[in-house]
């Protein structure tokens, strides 16, 4: 990974085909929300399978809860609907078969030179493309669990203005106040 992609730094705006066929850019795609990328090694990856499984399930709250995922493989654009429609996902997938991202990022995985996919991470984004946190998925108990992310996404909108319907309960309000 590319030294200057840690927590706090921005992630690239990347501009790639998604599902669709349409070219995306992920700040589009993120708007003012906080959003999780994954990188996948693709459509061929029983560990890919099972994430995105989980997130698809996961999916109905994070879509009510003004958060957004993305998914980007090296697979082409029919592998991508293939793996988008085999797990179930309603969110966007974006096609990097020409391995931009993979090299950018420096992520090449060395150990399947045939498929020559990325090394999965998921990132989770604050609004702006900013890395809050980065999680490498090499091992798949390095992978996120869908309580992970929902304890990132939790931290994340907490921080916005809105977050207290009302009136801000006193012991907060006195915390903000100190700062």
């Amino acid at each position: 990974m590319r030294a200057d992609i840690v927590p706090g730094a921005l992630f690239p705006d990347y501009e790639l085909t998604d599902h669709t066929k349409k070219r995306r850019k992920l700040s589009e795609l993120q708007g003012i929300d906080p959003m999780i990328v994954l990188l996948s090694r693709g459509h061929y990856c029983p560990k890919d399978h099972q994430q995105h499984l989980e997130l698809a399930a996961f999916y109905p709250r994070i879509a009510v809860a003004y958060t957004q995922i993305v998914s980007i493989s090296t697979d082409n654009i029919l592998e991508s609907n293939e793996f988008r429609d085999a797990v179930g996902a309603q969110w966007t997938f974006l096609s990097d078969s020409g391995r931009k991202v993979q090299q950018d990022l420096d992520i090449q995985e060395y150990t399947d030179p045939f498929h020559n996919p990325m090394i999965p991470h998921t990132f989770v984004l604050e609004p702006g493309l900013r890395i809050y946190k980065i999680y490498n998925g090499w091992w798949y108990v390095g992978r996120p669990t869908v309580e992970e992310i929902r304890t990132d996404f939790r931290a994340l909108l907490s921080r916005r203005a809105d977050w207290w319907y009302g009136k801000m309960p006193a012991p907060y309000a006195a915390r903000e106040s100190d700062t």
